[in-house]
């Protein structure tokens, strides 16, 4: 060990006394704002990765669209399953309609799905909390949780569906009744506005409420593991034989992908400022101790320190604080992240908000997730900014004239 490090940990660890009040007070710093970062960043990471999620299970890898209506999907089905890295694909309508039940009207987003297909593409059999998939016919339907609860609909109960067919046939002085449908299942993904305004009905059912004939709005697609979305995309608009275009689930959702990611760098941002007023408050310390400590400086360039040997005393005090703060704010951190469900809980019991939470921010659960990059990024944000803080004092250090700093008194 040279004897510069060896001398910065002697000044932050004194032998023979308690852990000195400058140190804890500057590794606490560091540490506090390591663990906000790690738990901002975290919760950011958990609810992109959650809507991430809900969008590839519903929608899958790569969605195929008209610019109309896709009036023969089974050609274009033939065309998709061809392409190379192409698991299984399934066509699908949707719309909005108006349902009800015991005079009770609701108007969600009504999605039809192709029961031979849906399973190979959307994971719905996992979602259902009530009922069975396997039910599910052309006269049956399939409701959100909390669509259910609102209307009071219960499994073996019946709705009507309103569809907004029913105008154009009134246009023509028509009248179609509403269509009855016996619900069948309950379903949950887990965030808030699909478990509150989503039905599912048979492909062929959605086709009859908006005449569709034997057209679909669209044919969702999924992909093997580590296949690349933008090539098979690529791939499907140069073999469609439409007026169509192939977009992957990030293209599809990119404005909102955006704002979810300039929150979290905004985030991160704001957030690192606490380790940069940490750092000074390292700096401005450490710039007490060159005073202090001017006579023991001028001593060291007398027994033959270089001023280089001075100066990284000094940084490598810095760069111990902030190693130390960062491991100290990794397990902080960390630690809020693996109880966050907990204190959120807790915290919710006390305010009597918990019904606020879920409406908002749409989830059941506080989500997390932390990627090696943003770990990567924040704790070398740290190390780097705390390796900072020691320059000025380092710098300040070496500058002194032996001769001069022996004279200090």
């Amino acid at each position: 060990m040279s004897w510069p490090l060896y001398l910065a940990l002697k000044q932050l660890f004194p032998t023979g006394r308690r852990f000195p009040f400058f140190t804890a007070i500057s590794i606490l710093g560091v540490a506090l704002g390591v663990a906000l970062l790690i738990v901002s960043i975290s919760v950011m990471g958990g609810f992109g990765r959650e809507i991430r999620k809900m969008i590839v299970n519903t929608q899958g890898e790569v969605q195929v669209r008209s610019f109309g209506l896709i009036n023969e999907p089974g050609k274009v089905l033939e065309v998709v399953n061809k392409i190379e890295g192409v698991v299984a694909s399934t066509p699908f309508a949707e719309g909005v309609a108006m349902i009800e039940h015991q005079r009770k009207p609701a108007f969600p987003a009504i999605q039809g799905v192709d029961l031979q297909r849906v399973d190979a593409v959307v994971p719905l059999r996992k979602y259902i909390i009530a009922g069975k998939f396997d039910d599910l016919d052309d006269d049956r339907v399939i409701l959100s949780s909390q669509l259910a609860a609102t209307l009071g609909a219960r499994i073996g109960s019946t709705i009507e569906v309103y569809s907004p067919l029913l105008l154009e046939k009134l246009k023509n002085d028509e009248v179609l009744l509403p269509c009855e449908l016996s619900v069948c299942g309950i379903f949950e993904v887990g965030h808030q506005q699909l478990d509150s305004s989503v039905v599912i009905v048979t492909l062929r059912t959605m086709q009859e409420l908006y005449g569709l004939g034997h057209a679909v709005h669209g044919i969702n697609v999924k992909l093997a593991e580590d296949t690349d979305p933008d090539e098979v995309a690529n791939k499907i608009n140069r073999a469609l034989p439409m007026d169509g275009v192939a977009k992957t689930w990030m293209d599809a959702n990119q404005e909102f992908l955006f704002v979810l990611q300039l929150e979290k760098n905004m985030i991160f941002f704001l957030l690192l400022f606490i380790i940069v007023v940490a750092a000074f408050s390292v700096a401005s310390s450490l710039l007490i101790a060159v005073v202090r400590k001017t006579r023991e400086i001028g001593l060291l360039g007398a027994l033959g320190a270089t001023p280089r040997q001075v100066a990284a005393c000094f940084c490598y005090q810095g760069i111990i604080i902030g190693v130390a703060g960062t491991a100290a704010g990794l397990a902080l951190g960390f630690t809020v992240v693996h109880f966050r469900n907990d204190l959120v809980a807790g915290f919710t019991r006390l305010t009597g908000s918990a019904a606020a939470l879920e409406r908002f921010y749409q989830f059941s659960n506080l989500p997390a997730y932390l990627s090696g990059t943003d770990l990567a990024l924040i704790v070398t944000s740290a190390l780097v900014v705390s390796t900072l803080a020691g320059l000025l004092p380092a710098w300040r250090a070496a500058k002194l004239k032996p001769v001069e700093a022996l004279r200090s008194e």
